[in-house]
């Protein structure tokens, strides 16, 4: 339990900068609770997908969109009519090439497979929203870490959000002590060479949401990383079902209570 002197620390001021950065950026009109469908193209080997205007078409590496003046669609923020090819959508939400007024329709790929994301700042979930539970900070959860690379990546099959399994990279395990017990979580490296692990623990499904992410900071080159499980955060899943979201992989079902960082959604 946090202290008047810890929430009066650089520390804490930092966590609490970071929480209420992350209410705003989930409640943003393009953020994770404006997602209201994940489309894949071969559900509709036709091309018309249930209340998305157009027509979605894959051909190899591309994605072609067909659409007339009654789909009022833009591409590039121009009207559009006529046809488009379109590669999978890497930036912001709100950089989408594809929208209808203040949706955004994004080209998604995963392992070859097309699909089209629809978010709509008119979201009863954004609408719902409230706050993110979180507790408090605790100094006592932002742990000394390692981390220890694999000579090679890994590469596993786990279950996703959506009840699919799909390929998880893994690159090394961070190390840590609770209590004088080590554990380990598996990670995968970041193009920035910050770390990413999924993981859950004994709160998981009761007192907090079923996994949750964490994302420490890169390590300094004698492998020390700060494990930091007060910036523990709701997976995308937990605001919108349409994510496809990994579960945690073999092991990284801590078998320690992690009362700390992000727990639920709360709605109002």
């Amino acid at each position: 339990m946090s202290t008047d002197a810890q929430q009066d620390s650089e520390e804490f001021h930092a966590w609490q900068r970071w929480h209420e950065g992350r209410i705003v950026a989930v409640a943003a009109p393009h953020g994770p609770l404006a997602l209201t469908g994940t489309h894949w193209l071969a559900d509709h080997p036709e091309g018309h997908i249930p209340a998305v205007p157009g027509q979605w078409l894959e051909d190899g590496d591309e994605v072609v969109l067909t659409a007339g003046p009654q789909d009022t669609l833009t591409v590039d923020g121009k009207p559009f009519t006529g046809e488009v090819r379109l590669d999978a959508d890497r930036g912001a939400i709100d950089t989408s090439r594809v929208a209808q007024g203040e949706r955004r329709l994004v080209v998604l790929r995963r392992e070859g497979l097309w699909a089209v994301r629809d978010f709509d700042p008119l979201s009863p979930a954004r609408h719902a929203f409230r706050t993110i539970d979180a507790t408090p900070y605790d100094p006592g959860w932002s742990l000394d870490g390692t981390f220890r690379p694999y000579a090679t990546e890994k590469n596993i099959r786990v279950g996703n959000a959506d009840g699919r399994e799909r390929g998880l990279g893994l690159s090394g395990e961070i190390a840590f002590t609770v209590d004088g017990t080590e554990h380990t979580l598996q990670v995968a490296v970041e193009p920035d060479g910050s770390l990413w692990a999924v993981f859950a623990d004994t709160t998981s499904g009761t007192s907090s949401y079923r996994f949750r992410f964490l994302r420490p900071e890169a390590p300094g080159e004698d492998g020390r990383v700060r494990v930091d499980f007060n910036r523990a955060l709701l997976p995308p899943c937990a605001f919108a079902d349409h994510f496809i979201c990994p579960l945690p992989p073999p092991g990284n079902t801590l078998t320690v209570a992690v009362p700390a960082g992000e727990r639920n959604r709360i709605d109002g």
